[in-house]
């Protein structure tokens, strides 16, 4: 891409960069943007992305109070209003807004990985059986339903206290806490924003996958970039994890479709010129924008409390199969949220309310935030690959400060809408494909697994090479999967 994708669009340039002048694509201010826009992301990775994602990020860049730049990740392909890829902090002293289309409509999904200790044969030895079980006992699937039921007193409690409240109802063990982005719990949650209805379909979904690109995988640690880190996270080649990606559920998405509505028909009376309608967004300081964060803080608490149960429900199923249900937990962590944080802006020090939409975090070594046992090594940073095609472990490097407000990829990224998948492949030969390769799929439904095929979703492998590239995270080892339970 050298002087613009085509003919009238935008230009496209290199920044400045010695350590990564083939992975980044700079758009100066122009046409209402407050700041620049800068893409993350080889030629190659740039020419899979459709024009929208150019033109999605240009317009966060117009968005009242933007600080900085706004910052589309490797994986970045078009979302609702941001692409989903995409960062932005904001600044509430300067009028910055928040934008529930920043963060996204399944509020605080995410990503945790478990050690099991075990290594490649003896998950082989029992992969049929365990594949069927962990089936069996973990819902997967459109509408999936959980056996936990909660009313309506144990709902505002989980929605205040995310994974720590599922620790404390059993569902868990109190040194996961140590491994979750903001030790479990999302603080200044508000339960008393979210409707009746999101608290009515999230009343049975506790302890569930969903559905779309959420999964849960056995994954060999097939090789190892870094020794020194890989041991620092307890990573041994050989040995297998257990990665779980889900959110927020029915909850996170009625959330995000009650206040993008509410945040569009507001924009007007807020003084906010909306670039995009899908952009909808309100003042940070405003009393919408104050219930939003509530709102989607208490999401984020549904999510972390959701994953804590599946974890717990896949110990269960170990235990049954080796004798222990130990599982330890590496790292858990979001990818669609809005985070008040603290960062240094031409040396001094500003909180920011920084939105990653399909983004993670990626601290580097020595942050306070992380956990004293991970601090050396920065943070883990998981990122998913499509079916079949692996997944990866980074760590966070401290120059993603400066590229990105410490933030990374989150995964493979769509090349292709779900309706294009199912027109070129059928569930049912997918499956048989990856069991010729040793990967068991277990799904509820062949049309989801046509939905999610391997060949919709860019190379995960040049996606973590261009994040690695552009200073935003370190590769640390790859994880090939021998069993996928799909949603």
């Amino acid at each position: 891409m050298s002087d613009g994708r085509r003919e009238g669009k935008p230009k496209w340039t290199f920044p400045d960069w010695k350590n990564s002048p083939d992975s980044a694509w700079r758009l100066a201010p122009t046409g209402g943007m407050r700041a620049p826009a800068i893409i993350y992301a080889t030629e190659g990775l740039v020419a899979e992305m459709d024009d929208k994602v150019l033109e999605q990020i240009a317009n966060v860049a117009k968005l009242p109070g933007v600080v900085r730049a706004a910052y589309a990740m490797p994986d970045a392909h078009w979302g609702y209003g941001f692409p989903i890829g995409g960062v932005a902090a904001f600044d509430a002293e300067q009028g910055g807004v928040v934008s529930a289309g920043g963060v996204g409509f399944d509020v605080s999904c995410g990503v945790r990985t478990h050690l099991t200790g075990l290594t490649r044969d003896e998950i082989l030895a029992v992969q049929e059986e365990l594949a069927a079980a962990l089936f069996e006992h973990v819902p997967a699937g459109l509408g999936a339903e959980g056996d936990l039921r909660l009313d309506d007193q144990e709902m505002t409690a989980m929605l205040s206290g995310g994974a720590r409240w599922a620790v404390e109802r059993g569902f868990g063990r109190p040194e996961d806490l140590a491994r979750i982005e903001e030790q479990g719990q999302a603080r200044d949650a508000d339960p008393a924003e979210v409707s009746e209805f999101a608290r009515k379909r999230q009343h049975r979904e506790m302890g569930t996958l969903g559905s779309g690109n959420h999964y849960l995988e056995v994954q060999e640690v097939a090789e190892i970039f870094d020794a020194r880190i890989a041991e620092g996270f307890g990573l041994r080649q050989g040995e297998c994890v257990v990665t779980i990606h889900c959110g927020s559920r029915g909850l996170g998405h009625q959330i995000g479709t009650e206040f993008l509505r509410e945040m569009a028909l507001a924009a007007p009376g807020l003084g906010v010129a909306l670039p995009d309608r899908e952009l909808a967004c309100a003042p940070i300081k405003s009393e919408l924008g104050r219930r939003y964060l509530g709102a989607m803080r208490a999401a984020i608490n549904c999510a972390l409390a959701n994953r804590e149960i599946i974890g717990h429900l896949t110990r269960q199923i170990f235990a049954r199969f080796f004798h222990h249900g130990e599982l330890p937990l590496m790292f858990d962590v979001s990818h669609n949220t809005c985070k008040v944080e603290r960062h240094a802006i031409d040396g001094a020090i500003r909180n920011l309310y920084v939105h990653r939409k399909g983004a993670t975090r990626a601290f580097g070594p020595g942050d306070e935030r992380l956990p004293e046992a991970l601090r050396p090594f920065g943070q883990p940073v998981l990122i998913g690959g499509s079916m079949g095609a692996g997944s990866y472990v980074l760590s966070g490097l401290a120059t993603s400060e400066e590229r990105a407000f410490s933030s990374a990829c989150h995964g493979a990224g769509r090349r292709m809408s779900r309706h294009a998948a199912t027109r070129m492949w059928g569930g049912r030969q997918i499956v048989d494909d990856l069991r010729a390769q040793g990967i068991i799929v277990k799904s509820p439904s062949m049309r989801g697994v046509a939905e999610e095929a391997p060949g919709a979703y860019k190379d995960v492998g040049a996606v973590v090479d261009a994040a690695e590239a552009s200073g935003l995270a370190r590769k640390v080892a790859f994880l090939r999967p021998l069993i996928c339970v799909k949603g």
